[in-house]
């Protein structure tokens, strides 16, 4: 606790700066929408449009299906702190259907976030697409069944390489643990344990306050930072003995935590396990790509011709600091409010 003080004192300067830019610091900016298609009896459909907020205001994506299908006002919406959900039911969109019409989300081009969009015709198959902010329409075959394999897996991707804190983290045990192998371990032991509460809280067998598990993630990358000072300053601490056992301990904290992207979107309900084997497989890519990169850089910085020097390695665990000690006392009034 009073390495957690000290360090949380050093970061105090930099967080009142970095709260003039929130912007630019705070995490899972990059939220995905929802676009959910169903087929009823009688070639009536049901649409649910989910778009993710940023405090009270809404995010400007606007769904529109061909024929105005979505021109009127929807039959129910409502609102939560990180989305708003508009359902627009007995759709009748006459004989043709809504086979081979385009579907365009209006606003997507101008922004940083993709569209998850699943189609269930009415014998309760279900495929996925992404539409990407390069590429907001899509002409929508309701008859095409099967799980889009590259939705969810490059969802997860997406997700980790968004995910600032959970990013921060990583470049944390690679700072902290030198030795390949025991790296080996601990990254592995943080993939075990994120991928068991991953599944545990998508599939509602254990249930979180989001709010209080991102400031608990945000504590766990501050936790990380602090080791790696005090082990830059020859001290030897629980991390430096047992990195594989902190790693599996906070995984649990990031794996709730990844749910959460998830939770934004759902999981089709013919298709729930190999939806977040996908997501997990995506996670788990993005991760390695990250720590592939990391290890690049210092496989490259090791063959420079004069060493950089010295006080150039207290940058990262002092950035990496100050940037959780940000978003713990951000995400704390956020659960408490």
């Amino acid at each position: 606790m009073r390495r957690l003080l000290l360090t949380l004192r050093s970061c105090l300067l930099l967080c009142a700066a970095l709260s003039a830019v929130p912007m630019c610091v705070s995490s899972h900016e990059v939220r995905p929408a929802f676009l959910s298609v169903t087929e009823r009896p009688g070639g009536r459909y049901e649409i649910l449009w989910k778009q993710p907020t940023m405090g009270e205001v809404a995010v400007r994506l606007v769904p529109h299906i061909e024929g105005g299908v979505l021109d009127r006002a929807p039959s129910d919406m409502q609102s939560a702190p990180d989305f708003q959900v508009s359902v627009w039911r007995n759709i009748d969109p006459g004989a043709r259907g809504l086979e081979g019409r385009t579907l365009e989300i209006e606003g997507l081009a101008e922004t940083i976030t993709d569209v998850l969009v699943a189609i269930t015709p009415a014998d309760g198959t279900t495929a996925q697409e992404i539409l990407h902010p390069q590429n907001p329409r899509m002409t929508l075959h309701l008859h095409r069944n099967g799980l889009a394999i590259l939705a969810y897996l490059r969802l997860g991707i997406e997700h980790i390489l968004t995910g600032t804190d959970h990013l921060a983290f990583v470049l944390g045990l690679t700072l902290l643990v030198r030795r390949r192998m025991m790296l080996i371990k601990t990254i592995t032991a943080f993939t075990l344990a994120h991928s068991i509460t991953l599944a545990a809280t998508t599939l509602h067998l254990i249930f979180v306050h989001p709010a209080v598990i991102e400031a608990l993630v945000a504590l766990s990358v501050l936790f990380v930072a602090v080791e790696i000072v005090y082990s830059y300053r020859g001290r030897t601490g629980l991390a430096i003995r047992y990195p594989w056992l902190i790693a599996s301990t906070f995984g649990l904290l990031h794996g709730a935590a990844f749910a959460g992207a998830l939770a934004e979107v759902g999981l089709p309900p013919n298709a729930i396990a190999p939806s977040l084997f996908l997501f997990n497989v995506g996670v788990e890519l993005g991760q390695l790509m990250f720590i592939g990169v990391i290890l690049g850089g210092r496989w490259a910085l090791a063959r420079l011709p004069t060493a950089p020097p010295a006080w150039m390695r207290w940058i990262a665990p002092y950035a990496i600091g100050s940037f959780a000690a940000f978003w713990c006392l951000e995400r704390l009034q956020a659960a408490l409010s």
